[in-house]
């Protein structure tokens, strides 16, 4: 009906945007130098809310690699997203809706809250309101490290949003040096180790992400170091040592 409706001027591509290759979908003369305006192309999105948080955490890793759709430059994207997701995407430091998404949005792009569309206008209605958030890529990032390394320091730390920050910084290194190394990550980024998360602004993360990559450096396994695996480790270990202890037992009551 679309196609009939602009005969010529609109394509239809049937597909799952999540793996949709978008740095294919435009003519390369509309591509522009990082350094220049937004290109001529534009991202406009009704997202079903299942996949608006990883399709923007897509989009913005994206943007730190200036590849798929930012291949043609600074492109700009306007999103409509759950009100409370658009509310953590635009929080300012020291806002309740301050979160992940807050911090790995705005060091990468000036995000504005355009406005709320009620539930009530969409067809079927949903539970919640919708807002329209839209991105402009900054010229520089805020934070100047790798996409991965950036989402690893800020991701760990909101682990724990209702912790002092010292409890999520802490989960970056293994349980044998985790004292030690949260304590000089900490000073070297001159950071309050009982500020609370949100409360940590984006000079805060970036200090945070450059000692970070400092130390993961200084120990090339750092950085591929995984928490929840060592706990996950920990708790086999214990499990098969309850298990000997139990035939250790039962073979004792034998003899």
């Amino acid at each position: 009906m679309l196609s009939d409706a602009a005969p010529g001027k609109v394509k239809i591509i049937h597909g799952d945007v999540l793996n949709f290759k978008m740095e294919r979908a435009f003519p390369s003369h509309l591509r522009k130098t990082w350094d220049d305006g937004p290109p001529d192309v534009h991202i406009i999105g009704n997202l079903p809310f299942s996949v608006s948080t990883p399709l923007i955490i897509k989009w913005l890793e994206h943007v730190a690699n200036r590849d798929g759709p930012f291949a043609y430059g600074r492109t700009q994207m306007t999103l409509t997203f759950q009100k409370e997701v658009a509310e953590r995407l635009t929080a300012s430091t020291g806002s309740r809706q301050r979160s992940r998404l807050s911090v790995m949005s705005q060091y990468l792009c000036t995000v504005h809250n355009c406005f709320t569309i009620p539930g009530c206008a969409f067809i079927p209605k949903p539970k919640v309101d919708v807002g329209v958030i839209h991105f402009t890529p900054l010229i520089k990032p805020q934070i100047n490290q790798p996409f991965k390394l950036v989402e690893k320091v800020v991701q760990s730390i909101f682990q724990f949003k209702r912790k002092h920050c010292y409890r999520g910084v802490g989960v970056l290194f293994p349980e044998a040096q985790r004292l030690r190394s949260s304590e000089r990550l900490m000073m070297l980024a001159d950071v309050e180790p009982t500020m609370r998360p949100k409360e940590l602004s984006i000079t805060h993360f970036k200090n945070l992400c450059d000692v970070y990559r400092e130390m993961c450096d200084e120990d090339p396994n750092l950085f591929s170091y995984n928490f929840r695996e060592e706990l996950r480790q920990q708790r086999l270990s214990r499990t098969v040592k309850g298990s000997s202890s139990s035939r250790s037992e039962e073979e004792e009551d034998w003899t």
